[in-house]
């Protein structure tokens, strides 16, 4: 998708380092790659791509936990690659996916946003029914990772109810922030393609980091989700910023919540550390404020994330 000309330019610069964040470019480290790359079929019919994180042992004939993730808009399936790989550490299978029409090559869904929940279940139909590895996935444990899009993708999966008609008064009132500015770039929600119920019972455990439009859930649909969820988020985040987004959320679920507010951390924090290369390529995605250490909290994060999902679901 092109950044129209027209745009403004302190906005499109934050544009491109969402599109450019998710670019498969080669200042991205390799050691962040799947063991396995993945084709399975979408609910459109689509062909979709993703990726298989295997743990150590996997051929030991023990059915292990699967966490999925879904990633932000303008992403790809290894943009949460050093989490995988911390999850894959502690013994549990990950399987993260491209979201089609919202991704680094194809913008042309961005805003379809309850069509992505779909897509991330039929990765988990897939794992589960599909796929042949060396490791049986205990379908009776599964996990979901999302964050910022991919975020509403999972309050969405464990049972959350979007809607539409919240986010445009959001707009309204608040058209200079930045999500209602892609909004309106992108001409508005597609409100014909909108599907507000995307439940699936299947994932049993949800960490939800920065999420996207929060105060659009409804609060019975909130109040109705007891599965446990470790919410993240970041106090400086200029994307998707207080109070509308993370704090509805973590203010109505009706299960327990384990939150964490990140002092002087950024929207990008929570993505995988830059390498040198990236940093001063896109030195707007990949610089924190002064004194935060990305690299650091990336790990306390990765850590914290495996513990929750080992009490949430089991030992794998």
């Amino acid at each position: 998708m092109q950044i129209p000309a027209s745009f403004p330019r302190f906005l499109r610069a934050l544009f491109a380092c969402v599109l450019i964040g998710g670019l498969p470019v080669t200042a991205r480290a390799q050691s962040d790659a799947p063991d396995q790359i993945i084709h399975f079929t979408g609910p459109g019919g689509e062909t979709i791509e993703g990726g298989v994180w295997l743990p150590d042992g996997a051929s030991d004939g023990s059915p292990r936990p699967l966490v999925v993730i879904s990633h932000g808009n303008s992403g790809w399936y290894r943009g949460h690659s050093d989490t995988a790989g911390a999850l894959t550490e502690a013994g549990f299978v990950v399987a993260a996916l491209t979201h089609p029409g919202d991704n680094f090559q194809d913008q042309s869904r961005g805003l379809r946003l309850t069509g992505r929940a779909p897509q991330l279940s039929a990765l988990i139909d897939y794992m589960t029914e599909t796929w042949i590895g060396p490791v049986e996935i205990d379908d009776a444990r599964i996990g979901a990772f999302g964050f910022s899009a991919g975020g509403f993708t999972v309050t969405s999966i464990i049972g959350g109810v979007s809607d539409a008609g919240a986010i445009r008064a959001h707009c309204v009132a608040q058209p200079e922030v930045f999500a209602c500015r892609l909004v309106a770039m992108f001409g508005g929600l597609d409100l014909a393609t909108w599907r507000p119920e995307t439940r699936d019972a299947h994932v049993k455990a949800a960490v939800i980091a920065a999420p996207a439009f929060g105060l659009s859930f409804t609060d019975e649909s909130l109040a109705a989700i007891t599965v446990p969820v470790q919410l993240w988020q970041a106090a400086d985040d200029q994307i998707l910023p207080s109070p509308w987004n993370a704090e509805p959320v973590r203010d109505r679920l009706g299960g327990t919540v384990d939150y964490h507010h990140v002092e002087n951390a950024g929207h990008y924090d929570f993505l995988t550390p830059c390498a040198p290369e990236m940093r001063v390529a896109m030195p707007e995605l990949c610089t924190s404020a002064p004194g935060f250490d990305r690299a650091a909290f990336k790990a306390a994060f990765n850590a914290e994330v495996v513990r929750f999902f080992r009490e949430a679901l089991g030992e794998p």
